[in-house]
């Protein structure tokens, strides 16, 4: 009998540590989750801070007038990239200012309502779509901006992540518009149904027990 009671005891002990262990690998398995998804933000921030830093030293470097000609075709395409997603009071805006002998470059949005005009940098413009908006739209200007122009096709991976779903379509049709103008093939990496529906050929990519397994069953 007291040999059943120790069973039973060890018994409620081993189920008892199966649960805390259970308990805790959840804990592990959130926090190694938490830990990926911050990295992966902290990258995609990177990558913004990046194209607004190759901006800055590609009209900063330039002389005067190049400056001036490459500030008025970016302002142009970051205006019109703006408009198409999220409608015609956006505009796009870069100062340059001379400070200790040097420029100095600054990014604005734009939105005109009526007899209100607010100005604020792309970080704090109504969230984290229009800095993707901007984003793209930039590294689309700056490809296009280089003498002799650079060949081969705009790559980009999760375009446009923080656009609310009323205006993805909206960037779909401005890349698709931008591989018209600029004959330029998009190659896209991404999650968005409305995205890889506008391409001319869609591979999908599904990880099945840990093999990557692509089909092309869909087509735009």
């Amino acid at each position: 009998m007291q040999v059943n009671n120790v069973i039973s005891k060890l018994d409620r002990n081993l189920i008892k540590q199966k649960e805390e262990y259970n308990i805790r690998k959840g804990e592990r398995n959130r926090l190694l989750t938490d830990k990926e998804e911050r990295e992966k933000e902290i990258k995609e921030l990177k990558d913004d801070i990046d194209i607004f830093e190759q901006t800055r030293i590609l009209l900063k470097e330039a002389s005067e007038y190049a400056r001036e000609q490459a500030k008025q075709q970016i302002v142009s395409l970051v205006t019109k990239a703006l408009q198409f997603v999220f409608g015609p009071e956006f505009s796009f805006e870069i100062e340059i200012e001379e400070k200790r002998g040097r420029p100095h470059v600054e990014f604005y949005v734009v939105s005109d309502y009526g007899d209100r005009r607010l100005k604020n940098k792309p970080q704090t413009a109504r969230g984290g779509g229009v800095v993707d908006v901007v984003s793209l739209a930039l590294r689309v200007a700056i490809l296009e901006s280089y003498n002799p122009k650079v060949a081969g096709p705009l790559v980009l991976d999760e375009p446009a992540k923080h656009v609310s779903a009323d205006y993805i379509v909206n960037v779909a049709q401005f890349l698709k518009h931008i591989n018209q103008i600029f004959s330029r093939q998009v190659i896209i990496v991404t999650h968005e149904n409305h995205l890889s529906e506008i391409g001319d050929k869609a591979f999908r990519v599904k990880a099945e027990e840990g093999v990557s397994n692509v089909t092309t069953d869909f087509q735009a």
